[in-house]
């Protein structure tokens, strides 16, 4: 079996395991139905996934970038195994259910690629699925961890909205569907009423287990992310690159505020000026329509002919995106089109509460969220990976170089003049210190014995982040081991790489010469992209 049918094998079992991931990319006969995570359920895809990575051990690769492909799929499926075998997501945290649950509904409803009669009837046999569906959840989750369960309290309103809104909207559009559309709705509206009463339970009886350990985290960190550094090593980094950053941010205050008032009150201050809620949306809008058009007029990468729309946060999306998120075409997906959502206050809330939201929405800190999400961020980066033949570049990729190369991005767009104030400079360097915290509660949430509170409070004091705030991002850096820090360390990947990639250049060096090589690889991790440019492990 040739390395490429085995490639195929692989994904035609994910599709099967996940089939929202499969409606996600755009993969047509999985849409009526959800995936199950019960040891019953997950035994056979878990035995085919064995048998797939022996296949691939032996499988011989015609040259280096099928040698690449074959070694990042064969990380992947060690990671997944590890995963549902030893991590177990699927007994510890509800979220990880609801996720599923959720996505299934959403990106449906967003598919530009399907008749609304299509989406209607897929969407029948989703809703049609959900008690089951949630039957399973309370079968398989036998070790509840507080903190997931939090999060997942904090989704089901969302999903109650979503679930009626999914109804109205493919009921009007297809109105042959309608009726059986609102029966569905209105029994998977129960069951998820009903399932907040185990919620209730679990939040009680939850543990506090939410650390994997630092064996479980170094194996994510050498598999999933390619890298040779062990929690302890990044640790250090992580103190290095703070203690860095903050004497920039001190330099850099004293500049804008000849005053000498302490870099926390400049951020406050500075803080106050942001669009009002009218504006919130088409400021972004502006923003990401200047990083796109320099981008393109220094050539600095190639503009791919993919829209990105920016628009308020679906009603049904706010419970989970407080902020704002990018969520880009399907891999298969027939609409390049990707989605910059950005979370408007809601008007019936008290006006301090909608002045502390608008707060994050910074006027000098538009820039850079900016080009870290659209161009030449993500959405300029996983188009590209998404037009490349190969099925693994298509659809695999670490956070290490997804979000390495947004905050890369910061720094290089900075570098090449993109931004118009001090202030701009100021704030990137306050996101950069940000995710050098990252590194460090996520190193010590998993591996160094760090309680929720003490991330918390280290968010508040050290970051002057509010505490509800602090303590959602906390909610998530618990439930994603190793992945926080691949921001902070993937721009320092991709820094180093871009170092090596000049030297080997010489004279013929370029930034868009380096991006045109680095690009094709998509996400996959940046120790696979050096062996691609020939520039050594």
């Amino acid at each position: 079996m040739s390395l490429r049918d085995i490639e195929q094998s692989y994904f035609d079992l994910y599709w099967h395991m996940d089939p929202v991931s499969a409606t996600q990319a755009g993969v047509p006969g999985h849409d009526d139905h959800y995936g199950r995570f019960s040891p019953a359920a997950l035994a056979p895809h878990l035995a085919a996934l064995k048998s797939i990575a022996s296949a691939l051990e032996e499988a011989t690769a015609d040259d280096v970038e099928q040698e690449i492909d074959r070694t990042a799929l064969l990380n992947e499926i060690r990671v997944t195994l590890r995963r549902f075998e030893k991590l177990k997501p699927q007994a510890k945290n509800p979220e990880f259910w609801l996720s599923h649950l959720l996505g299934g509904l959403h990106h449906l409803l967003l598919s530009a690629d399907r008749t609304p009669a299509e989406k209607a009837a897929a969407a029948i046999g989703r809703l049609e699925d959900i008690p089951a569906f949630l039957d399973d959840l309370r079968a398989t989750l036998e070790e509840p961890v507080r903190v997931f369960v939090e999060t997942a309290v904090r989704m089901t309103e969302g999903g109650r909205l979503l679930v009626r809104e999914l109804a109205a909207a493919l009921g009007a559009q297809a109105p042959m569907h309608a009726a059986r559309l609102n029966t569905a709705a209105e029994e998977a509206g129960i069951a998820l009423t009903k399932f907040d009463a185990n919620l209730a339970r679990w939040l009680e009886m939850g543990t506090e287990q939410y650390a994997i350990g630092e064996e479980a985290f170094n194996f994510l960190l050498h598999y999933q992310h390619a890298l040779r550094d062990t929690a302890p090593e990044l640790w250090r980094y992580g103190l290095r690159l703070k203690e860095e950053v903050e004497t920039d941010l001190v330099r850099l205050a004293k500049r804008l505020d000849g005053g000498g008032r302490p870099w926390p009150e400049l951020v406050d201050k500075l803080r106050g000026d942001h669009p009002n809620p009218s504006e919130l949306v088409k400021a972004y809008s502006q923003e990401m329509e200047r990083a796109r058009d320099f981008v393109a007029e220094r050539k600095l990468a190639p503009i791919p002919k993919a829209p990105l729309g920016v628009i308020p946060t679906p009603a049904f999306m706010r419970p989970v995106i407080p902020y704002a998120a990018y969520d880009s075409p399907g891999a298969y997906s027939r609409d390049r089109t990707g989605w910059f959502y950005v979370t408007v206050p809601d008007s019936r809330l008290p006006a301090d509460q909608q002045e502390r939201i608008l707060r994050d929405h910074c006027r000098y800190e538009l820039a850079a969220t900016a080009l870290h999400e659209g161009y030449p961020g993500h959405h300029l980066q996983l188009v590209i990976a998404k037009e490349q033949p190969s099925h693994v570049r298509k659809n695999l990729w670490t956070p290490l170089t997804v979000e390495g190369w947004a905050l890369y991005c910061e720094d290089m767009m900075g570098e090449e003049g993109f931004y118009a104030s001090d202030e701009e400079l100021f704030f990137q360097r306050v996101h950069l210190l940000w995710r050098a915290m990252r590194i460090l509660l996520d190193v010590g949430l998993h591996t160094r014995g760090m309680t929720r509170d003490q991330a918390v409070n280290q968010m508040v004091s050290e970051l002057h982040v509010e505490r509800g705030n602090a303590e959602a991002e906390v909610r998530r850096y618990c439930a994603w081991p190793a992945y926080q820090l691949c921001y902070a360390v993937g721009r320092r990947e991709l820094l180093r790489l871009r170092d090596d990639f000049k030297k080997a250049r010489g004279a013929k060096f370029s930034l868009r010469a380096f991006h045109d090589a680095v690009l094709p690889y998509g996400g996959l991790p940046v120790t696979l992209i050096r062996w691609g440019l020939g520039l050594g492990a």
